[in-house]
């Protein structure tokens, strides 16, 4: 019998954050998946549907088909639900909500735990939107055991109906470091890298506001990314020290170049669900001073410095033993590598089919028993 599994194409429409690099490496994952698994690929067929003005990738065995009309969130729960045959996966928070056989990624609840960061209307959505979900799809992903616990903390679903299915990190294995003009300008070991812009639960402003002090012993702050003024809201800030940054969003190669000849990473954040930056960073060789909340030591494990997003103090500190520690730095930069390692898009796509054959009433393809609660 075949099994009929349907994509929610709708991240390819919005621009790239770690949410959509999500649902894009997980499809690739599938897609790879099932051209490794012949025989699964002939009883499951997955199509990924999109709207008129979606980027889609190269795939193999994943069909793709345009749903028109209408964009966004109404395109979602009207125009994709009618053409869901079955099951579907939805990766990136949202998802129709009369369509029950669906497996729906929630990442975070950061519109609850830090409201600062967003427009009112965003989240009242996601306030309204994610419990209704919660309660009628077939079963939650989340990306972290934090982000689980709070789905649960914040009554979202019942903890019988999350699977934990985190990032992964071949992605950024890959990238081939390209320095731009504006990146090489900045590279180097006096440079700490932060990213997030003025998001408030970001936390820049720690960073920024050390820097008077990190210019009187010789380091610079690049600030990378920019933020969406219709999901956050910005916090004041104004970098205007000699010794700051601000380089916007950069390509993938240019990260990776920076990210190889930088100082560290400086992340911050007062939340994250995940906090894929940090994962990249490991993955590509970049030292990494990481707040010490949310997912983040789950995630960075032994790999990281730590400091209190609230302590100033500690992120200096942790600085200093970086560019004065070599024997640190090198072993920082071995941890981070294997770290990474643990974090695999293949098997993170597994988990999605586990699920999907369990929902499906089978076996799931490793051959182990999935339970999942059905609401």
């Amino acid at each position: 019998m075949e099994r009929s599994w349907t994509i929610n194409g709708r991240f390819l429409a919005q621009p790239l954050t770690g949410v959509q690099r999500y649902a894009i490496e997980i499809v690739r994952a599938l897609d790879e998946l099932l051209v490794e698994q012949p025989l699964l690929a002939s009883k499951l067929k997955i199509e990924l549907l999109v709207p008129r003005e979606a980027r889609v990738p190269s795939l193999q065995t994943i069909s793709s088909r345009v749903v028109t009309p209408m964009h966004g969130h109404l395109w979602e729960q009207t125009a994709l639900a009618a053409h869901v045959r079955d099951g579907l996966l939805s990766f990136c928070n949202t998802g129709p909500l009369s369509v029950r056989k669906q497996i729906l990624c929630i990442h975070d609840v950061n519109t609850r735990t830090y409201p600062q960061s967003y427009s009112l209307p965003f989240r009242l959505l996601y306030r309204t939107l994610l419990p209704a979900l919660g309660r009628r799809v077939a079963a939650v992903a989340t990306v972290s055991r934090y982000s689980a616990g709070e789905l649960v903390r914040h009554r979202i679903c019942g903890a019988g109906k999350i699977i934990v299915i985190p990032n992964g990190h071949e992605h950024a294995a890959s990238w081939k470091p390209m320095h731009s003009q504006r990146t090489r300008t900045v590279a180097g070991r006096d440079t700490i890298i932060v990213i997030g812009s003025a998001i408030p639960h970001k936390n820049t402003g720690l960073i920024i506001g050390m820097a008077e002090r990190l210019a009187a012993v010789g380091l610079r702050i690049a600030v990378v990314g920019m933020s969406d003024a219709r999901v956050f809201k910005t916090a004041d800030q104004k970098a205007s020290a000699s010794n700051v940054t601000w380089l916007g969003r950069l390509s993938d190669e240019e990260m990776a170049a920076l990210l190889k000849d930088c100082l560290c990473l400086a992340f911050p954040s007062f939340i994250e669900g995940f906090g894929l930056p940090p994962l990249e960073a490991m993955a590509i060789g970049c030292p990494l001073v990481a707040s010490n909340r949310a997912s983040l030591p789950e995630i960075c494990g032994e790999a990281a410095l730590y400091a209190s997003p609230d302590d100033a103090e500690a992120w200096f500190d942790c600085f200093m033993r970086v560019r004065n520690m070599p024997d640190v730095r090198d072993a920082m930069i071995g941890r981070g590598r294997v770290r990474a390692s643990n974090f695999q898009w293949k098997v993170s796509a597994g988990r999605y089919l586990e699920i999907m054959a369990a929902l499906d009433g089978m076996s799931s393809p490793s051959g182990e028993a999935v339970a999942v609660s059905i609401a």
